[in-house]
């Protein structure tokens, strides 16, 4: 059987492009990897796909749900196993795209078994938090389970919150729970990451892809999703980068110029941990998306998966 072929890399580097090339080649549909490209109303600051691209190629796991529910990893690995057969068993070939690593582990190296959220340990999590803040209970989470802690950025609150939640409700931790994992595809997976050698280049990258989302329109995005008077700062979809930072201008914690230039550094701070993840990954062929050979380099590292040359 062939391997399921996956293009990831850092938010910013090309990775849609590059699918959409490869779809001009092969018989290809495309499997986002992104936990914010799951929400309805969320499109300009998630990149999502236009609708001429969607046309062009099928792509799936867009669009799924209102931006105030939650979505899981687990969500997504039985999604996307689902989207995987349905591909195949019309003589199409899955391409997984994306960059969110979470979702992208849980598919590969499988997910644990976890409790389902729970509402009235959130909001005592998120009572606590607000009186001592988040880098507090990051401490606190260190002390209960270092190893989670140390995969964790102390201003992650959605990570924070579950990895706390978890430890309440089962008594252990939650990087013991994630040992036990359980892969939802018995298959091999051939990994293309687009990661750039050259760190200033990215960095120069992501701020003018963000300066073209505003141009795009993406306050007025967020002030829709503001007006609709059924979110907060509290829910997963409005804490993704870009989001968060205008949400907080919309709330007046800070001006528009500076809510630029806080969602620029997150977006490289996310970029970061993004290759941080990539690099600890084993079996992965890195491409440099800035050299003159890239896409030759994402053809060749998937062309197997393809099975058509």
């Amino acid at each position: 059987m062939r391997p399921i072929a996956v293009l990831t890399g850092p938010t910013g580097t090309g990775k849609s492009g590059f699918a959409l090339r490869l779809a001009q080649e092969f018989p290809l549909e495309i499997v986002s990897v992104d936990s914010a490209q799951v929400y309805r109303g969320l499109d300009i600051g998630s990149a999502k796909p236009s609708a001429a691209e969607r046309a062009a190629v099928p792509h799936h796991l867009l669009d799924l749900i209102e931006p105030d529910a939650s979505y899981s990893a687990g969500q997504f690995a039985r999604d996307a196993t689902r989207a995987i057969a349905d591909i195949e068993s019309r003589g199409r070939v899955p391409l997984l795209v994306g960059g969110t690593m979470l979702y992208l582990r849980a598919l590969i190296g499988g997910i644990a078994e976890l409790p389902a959220a729970s509402d009235e340990l959130r909001a005592q999590i998120d009572a606590e938090a607000a009186r001592v803040g988040w880098p507090a209970l990051h401490a606190k989470l260190a002390r209960v389970d270092a190893a989670a802690a140390g995969r964790i950025h102390a201003n992650d609150a959605q990570r924070i919150q579950r990895a706390l939640e978890v430890h309440a409700a089962t008594g252990e931790p939650i990087s013991t729970l994630q040992a036990r994992t359980r892969s939802p595809l018995e298959r091999d997976f051939a990994v293309a990451a687009l990661i750039p050698a050259d760190r200033a280049r990215l960095h120069e990258a992501l701020a003018r892809r963000f300066g073209a989302m505003m141009d795009a329109g993406l306050l007025d995005e967020v002030r829709r999703l503001h007006r609709r008077g059924d979110l907060s700062a509290a829910h997963p979809a409005i804490r993704a980068v870009g989001y968060r930072q205008l949400w907080a201008h919309l709330e007046g914690s800070y001006p528009l110029e500076a809510a630029v230039s806080r969602a620029v550094a997150a977006t490289r701070q996310l970029a970061k941990r993004q290759m941080t993840w990539l690099r600890s990954m084993s079996n992965i062929d890195v491409v440099d998306p800035y050299s003159e050979q890239s896409f030759v380099g994402v053809r060749e590292s998937l062309v197997a998966a393809f099975r058509l040359v």
